[in-house]
């Protein structure tokens, strides 16, 4: 399964969060798509709509399993998407900022 670190990323790639909504509410990348994993499928087409039609999808979790599901799917629909190794705990742990459901500071659940 393609993966990357936490420590790969850009500010301008496109992350796509699949963790549920308490998850998000409590703590997350702001900027990132939130899609929990238990409604993907159904909003499948608000992610087609949000996503850059060339470019890498980065799909991030609390851990990397719920994210690393997602990336598989959205591999076999050929999209370039990977997976980020360590999800928001990683993410968090390396100083990237998170942030709540009201744009303060959050933190990961």
């Amino acid at each position: 399964m393609p993966t990357v670190e936490v420590t790969d990323l850009t500010d301008g790639d496109f992350l796509l969060d699949v963790r549920e909504d308490d998850e998000w509410q409590a703590g997350h990348a702001e900027g990132a798509l939130h899609i929990p994993i238990s409604e993907f499928v159904a909003r499948y087409g608000e992610f087609t709509e949000a996503a850059p039609q060339d470019g890498r999808i980065h799909v991030i979790c609390r851990s990397g399993a719920r994210s690393a599901q997602v990336t598989m799917y959205l591999v076999q629909q050929g999209i370039d998407a990977v997976n980020v190794d360590g999800g928001m705990q990683l993410w968090a742990a390396g100083g990237r900022a998170v942030v709540d459901d009201k744009g303060q500071p959050g933190f990961v659940l």
